[in-house]
């Protein structure tokens, strides 16, 4: 007997507005001497100061350096830490002004796929019940009804059903992201932030986690925070794309435009790295000279002054701001500065 599953349907939803907002995130951590009296002495500056939209429907990729503080700021936006300052508006409302039972119930719009499956899953729990926990913690289902549900997601995210009672270390590697997955979707999220979700698989089982993802937004009409330090997984899966360096938004632009011109030295140097499947095609390699700064006393001015082949004096005192640059592609970099408003309406008329 079938029985029929009770987790509402999310409402079809356009693509085109802001479904997230972030504006000014910031994330430092303490640095304290003391053992009786702790007194702090700095920060580690994880993330400090971004601001993005991500427009419902569609997949905004966040690339950088490990360390860049990419992680970091997803875990901010689902407020699994809590960030310094800045907001966080998920359709209108401050996530991070939330008290906690308006938290508990956003939490059913708003999931996370963790980037190491085999650490993300609880190993004293069959991967039915750690499906089926959400449910019973939100109370949104009970009984057979809970049983008929992890069924049907297991096999959406191409597991047999009959899986559902073996335990974590019966499955590989992609099966367990896979089912990181299922567990993701249970509640029928609006958005799924995906942190480098791919990274500890094999390249072929990358691609089948890929495909799964792009072929689960469209059918449920997802959007999707996409974390990763490749480039080119990032291409293959984003609209758009935005660029960290060390805790800083750098650039952010449509996929292709930012592929194909891209205006920050920084991600110059990051697309230079990225393998050319084609022998025939011959690629500049940027090899960037010295070590990346410490987030605890990044350099006055653009932060990536101390690695940038084409650094200014303006570049050591003065930070760049993050603004439109032309056509709605994004950068801080003084080398292209951010259009006034009378040099935007002359753009526009032209």
């Amino acid at each position: 007997m079938t029985v029929q599953t009770t987790v509402p349907q999310a409402e079809p939803r356009s693509a085109g507005d802001s479904l997230l907002t972030v504006r000014n995130l910031v994330k430092h951590y303490p640095i304290t001497r003391g053992i009786l009296i702790q007194k702090q002495v700095g920060a580690v500056k994880a993330v400090d100061g971004i601001s993005f939209d991500v427009r419902r429907g569609e997949t905004l990729g966040l690339v950088g350096e490990s360390g860049c503080g990419k992680s970091t700021a997803g875990k901010q936006i689902l407020r699994l830490e809590e960030p310094t300052a800045g907001e966080v508006l998920f359709e209108g409302k401050d996530v991070l002004k939330l008290q906690p039972h308006d938290m508990r119930l956003m939490r059913r719009e708003m999931q996370i796929v963790f980037q190491n499956p085999y650490a993300s899953l609880d190993p004293r729990m069959t991967i039915g019940d750690s499906i089926a926990e959400p449910l019973r913690v939100h109370k949104l289902m009970e009984g057979r009804a809970v049983v008929a549900r992890v069924q049907e997601l297991l096999e959406r995210v191409g597991l047999s059903p009959t899986y559902i009672g073996r335990y974590p270390h019966e499955f590989s590697g992609g099966q367990r992201q896979r089912i990181g997955i299922a567990r993701a979707l249970a509640m029928n999220p609006k958005f799924i932030i995906a942190d480098e979700p791919v990274s500890a698989l094999d390249v072929s089982v990358q691609a089948q986690v890929l495909n799964l993802l792009g072929d689960l937004q469209a059918e449920f009409n997802l959007t999707y925070l996409f974390i990763a330090h490749n480039l080119a997984t990032v291409q293959h899966i984003s609209d758009r794309v935005a660029v960290m360096y060390l805790g800083k938004i750098v650039e952010l632009a449509e996929s292709d435009d930012l592929y194909s011109n891209p205006k920050h030295p920084y991600t110059q140097a990051l697309l230079s790295a990225v393998p050319e499947p084609d022998p025939t095609v011959k690629r500049e390699r940027i090899i960037l000279q010295g070590d990346l700064p410490s987030p605890v006393n990044p350099p006055a001015g653009c932060r990536f002054h101390t690695r940038c082949p084409f650094v200014m004096e303006q570049c050591k005192t003065s930070d760049p701001p993050f603004g439109d640059i032309g056509g709605g592609h994004l950068a801080a970099c003084h080398l292209h500065p951010v259009l006034g408003e009378a040099e935007k309406i002359v753009a526009q008329a032209h």
